[in-house]
């Protein structure tokens, strides 16, 4: 399993990284901005995106839609912290969308989803 963490929040993406590595995930890149997601997309495919939706340098949406052309194959758990698309709006504007939690979600639950979601890929 190989999985994408664009989180802006360094300690709250290096806590997703390190339960997402001990529950056996192959690779789990972390980035913090647009620019290297879209680095990283290029570099290596990957099974599941984990993407905060207010990212501090670029556009969420962006990433996850050069994903949906770059890696059409791979999933996007949106994450975040505020009340955007609560109305479950996301679904509409991301095919590759496949959650929508908050931020302070448990790891261990967020590190089930992306395994769950993986292994439907």
């Amino acid at each position: 399993m190989e999985v994408l963490i664009v989180e802006s929040d360094p300690d709250l993406g290096l806590l997703w990284k390190r339960h997402l590595q001990r529950q056996g995930a192959a690779c789990v890149t972390l980035v913090q901005n647009q620019e290297d997601a879209v680095l990283a997309l290029y570099d290596r495919s990957y099974d599941i995106i984990v993407l905060d939706l207010v990212i501090e340098t670029g556009s969420a949406l962006a990433v996850a839609d050069f994903a949906s052309y770059r890696r059409p194959q791979a999933r996007v758990i949106f994450v975040t912290n505020t009340s955007f698309f609560s109305d479950g709006s996301i679904f509409a504007h991301s095919p590759n969308a496949c959650a929508y939690v908050q931020s302070g979600t448990p790891p261990e639950d967020l590190a089930a989803m992306v395994e769950h979601y993986a292994a439907l890929r």
